[in-house]
């Protein structure tokens, strides 16, 4: 049985929820593999709207294991109310249906004043456009080694001893930021309080996974962002603080780079990001506005407008790339309904040179210019299509260019946010 690994591979907010909900139908385990409860999954079943931020996208999918990995940092007051939430929403959540690895960093409420505070005081122009969620500090405790992790929650003296740890860091920071030294008391006190609510979900996720696997059972990993807000690869510093590409998925569960089969790349028939950074096909235009509009370009979790743009295929190829994708489901087509013309950017233009990649440096990301190629659009809608007899030849005409300019097929066609309004090409489960 194949084990898929679903990625944004764009800036984030293509779609995933959708596609990893449409797979998770026949998927037995359904893993969260990084990032932390600042990206959302909104999951339209029968009519009814799931808004998702810490929890894998298969708790709304009766008869599933979901999974919360150790690559993730998990904010456990937001998970124990997102968990009341949906389960107001007459969804079950037990130990038996949801697990959460034991290694699995916590993230503080000072890891939020810390967050919130530092992009306060940062100068114009150094703004990352944080959600101020506590992620990125949480991130720095677990490579500086001083995280409480869920499993440190079961015994009093760990839990102290770590507590300690963390203050000798962030007190000396609070104090250059100008924020009261943190009641030591006060958060030891919440986490004894919380330990009784998460200890339940905390199980050995690598070797459940393992035993999964070895059963024959379908795994589906999913992540949180995009691709190019990889740590890494992503365009740096306007980037989450995790590993966001298809490799994370092995250590970020447990699984091992030998448990992956298939690579699907979510992709938007344009381009969206949130938050400062690049965009190079960014478009300020009557068209940025209709694509914004159209698309309904606005966060599940801030509620910010994102900033819109025609697709961009060399970052596209890149990102497919990097993440070893196999094949894309390609979202929001029907967006594109209406426009006399498309553009697609297929490479830049730096300091007098053509380049078929964006570059590293920041400066010089900033100064790239988008070359395009254009081509005819569409007046028919595709909005619902499932076949593809369903679709004027114009768009299909869009999606032969787009698999041909990013080097890799279509394997899923999303016309709708409903989920049976998707033509499937290739089958990423297939054995």
């Amino acid at each position: 049985m194949a084990n898929v690994v679903v990625v944004g591979a764009q800036w984030g907010d293509e779609g995933k929820g959708k596609i990893v909900d449409w797979l998770s139908e026949r998927a037995d385990v359904i893993a969260r593999f990084q990032g932390g409860h600042n990206a959302g999954h909104t999951l339209v079943i029968d009519g009814k709207v799931y808004k998702l931020n810490a929890l894998p996208s298969g708790v709304v999918r009766g008869g599933k294991l979901s999974v919360i990995g150790n690559g993730v940092v998990l904010d456990p007051w937001h998970l124990v109310k997102e968990i009341a939430s949906i389960r107001e929403q007459g969804v079950e959540i037990t130990p038996e249906t949801l697990m959460i690895a034991e290694n699995t960093p916590l993230i503080l409420p000072i890891h939020g004043e810390l967050d919130r505070a530092r992009e306060e005081a940062a100068s114009k122009g150094t703004k990352i456009g944080t959600t101020g969620r506590g992620i990125g500090p949480a991130y720095e405790d677990k490579v500086g080694r001083r995280s409480i992790r869920v499993a440190d929650l079961a015994d009093e003296a760990t839990l102290i001893a770590r507590v300690d740890r963390a203050l000798q860091h962030h007190d000396p920071l609070r104090r250059g930021l100008g924020i009261d030294p943190i009641d030591r008391e006060g958060l030891i006190a919440q986490l004894k309080e919380i330990a009784g609510e998460l200890l339940p979900y905390a199980a050995p996720v690598w070797k459940v996974l393992s035993e999964k696997r070895k059963a024959g059972k379908r795994i589906l990993f999913e992540g949180a962002q995009g691709a190019l807000l990889d740590i890494d690869f992503g365009t740096y510093p306007f980037v989450t603080s995790s590993n966001v590409i298809a490799g994370q998925a092995a250590t970020g569960t447990g699984i091992g780079p030998g448990g992956i089969d298939y690579v699907l790349g979510i992709v938007k028939a344009y381009t969206t990001r949130v938050g400062e950074g690049p965009f190079p096909s960014e478009l300020h235009d009557d068209d940025g506005q209709r694509l914004g509009e159209r698309g309904r370009e606005f966060g599940t979790v801030t509620g910010r407008k994102r900033r819109c743009g025609w697709f961009d295929a060399a970052l596209l190829r890149q990102t497919c790339a990097t993440s070893g994708v196999n094949g894309i489901a390609l979202t929001k087509l029907d967006v594109l309904d209406g426009f006399e013309t498309l553009k697609i950017c297929v490479g830049y233009e730096l300091d007098g040179q053509q380049l078929d990649y964006l570059p590293m440096a920041a400066e010089q990301q900033a100064r790239c210019t988008p070359v395009y190629e254009e081509m005819p659009g569409w007046s028919e809608s595709t909005e619902g299509a499932r076949s593809w007899a369903d679709l004027p030849a114009e768009a299909i005409k869009y999606v032969r260019r787009v698999e041909e300019l990013i080097e890799c097929p279509v394997a899923l066609l999303s016309t709708s946010p409903e989920r049976e309004d998707t033509i499937l090409v290739t089958d990423p489960f297939a054995d």
